[in-house]
């Protein structure tokens, strides 16, 4: 029997869908990821595509207000940000009060495994920051893939998932405010001169891989209630269930009406 997930439109998303899903969605990022740092190994970490282009227009437009808010915004991709939304994730998912816990370290796990396995390919590819004349924030280690592009990602995913599971309908304005957060840490890397686009681009791939690896997991070997009340939805969908008599049908059967 299928295990409903998340309602949409209408209907149910069942496990099986939704594990499905996400395993796609991770075998494309990895696959654009994979494809990405051959060619960026290939270049030997020089600049690719619209790097160069996307890193002057932003030096030239950086007037004090805008990168101000540009710091801003970058500093809240790192830190203990990214760990409370991954944290406040998982106490969103759960919905029995008892998994809540269980839940929120899952997803602190997969923000800090996802973090210590993006810092080791850092090291490998060695890529180069933009040159240093061109920075306006703070900036050390390796370029490749941007880590607050894929710890921003990875949070901000997390959250949206839980939003997702908790609230499918109701929860559309806060899912665009927090994606958009997301895309907007990477950018400002961009925009601040410490990174290649190519790096933020890398990070989007390895956040969307690591959490689709994740979910796909989650989806695989998490007991069917952790994440969903199965109390709460219909546990036979077939031709044979029973459906509650409606409302202009008559209860009694020797009544007219």
């Amino acid at each position: 029997m299928d295990d409903p997930v998340f309602r949409r439109s209408g209907g149910f998303v069942n496990r099986e869908d939704a594990t499905g899903l996400a395993g796609s969605a991770a075998l494309g990022a990895w696959t654009g990821l994979g494809a990405l740092t051959m060619v960026v190994v290939a270049a030997a970490g020089a600049p690719l595509w619209l790097d160069n282009g996307l890193l002057g227009w932003s030096v030239g437009h950086r007037p004090d207000v805008m990168r101000t808010l540009a710091r801003g915004v970058t500093d809240t991709g790192t830190g203990v940000i990214p760990y409370m939304l991954a944290a406040l994730a998982g106490l969103l998912a759960a919905r029995a009060v008892r998994h809540r816990l269980l839940a929120a370290a899952f997803c602190l796990a997969c923000l800090g495994v996802g973090q210590a396995l993006r810092s080791g390919m850092m090291e490998l590819v060695h890529r180069s920051r933009p040159p240093r004349g061109d920075w306006a924030a703070h900036a050390s280690g390796w370029a490749f893939p941007s880590g607050h592009a894929t710890t921003g990602a990875l949070a901000a995913g997390l959250l949206m998932v839980a939003l997702t599971l908790r609230a499918p309908r109701g929860a559309t304005p806060f899912r665009v405010v927090i994606g958009c957060w997301g895309v907007l840490v990477g950018l400002t890397r961009v925009y601040l001169g410490v990174h290649w686009f190519t790096d933020v681009l890398g990070g989007w791939l390895f956040a969307v891989g690591w959490l689709g690896a994740c979910l796909y997991a989650a989806g695989r070997w998490l007991p069917a209630p952790f994440l969903t009340d199965t109390a709460s939805f219909p546990t036979n969908t077939g031709p044979t269930a029973k459906r509650p008599p409606e409302d202009h049908a008559p209860q009694d059967p020797d009544r007219r009406g």
